[in-house]
């Protein structure tokens, strides 16, 4: 019976580490969203600014 324990303690250890990786995991995705946000935002008036020059370029050439 002892081993039992031994085995539902060892199984419960590694729960708790499985759920602490999970919440890195996650925290980091978080992260990485809000970088992602940050820099859309950044290129956004320059993703327009080109794409206006584009169209001046398109219509210039007709």
């Amino acid at each position: 019976m002892p081993w039992m324990m031994l085995f539902v303690g060892l199984a419960f250890a590694g729960l708790v580490v499985l759920s602490v990786c999970a919440v890195k995991v996650g925290l980091a995705v978080r992260g990485l969203g809000r970088e992602l946000q940050r820099t859309r935002a950044r290129l956004e008036p320059k993703q327009e600014a080109l794409a206006g020059e584009l169209q001046r370029l398109e219509r210039s050439g007709e």
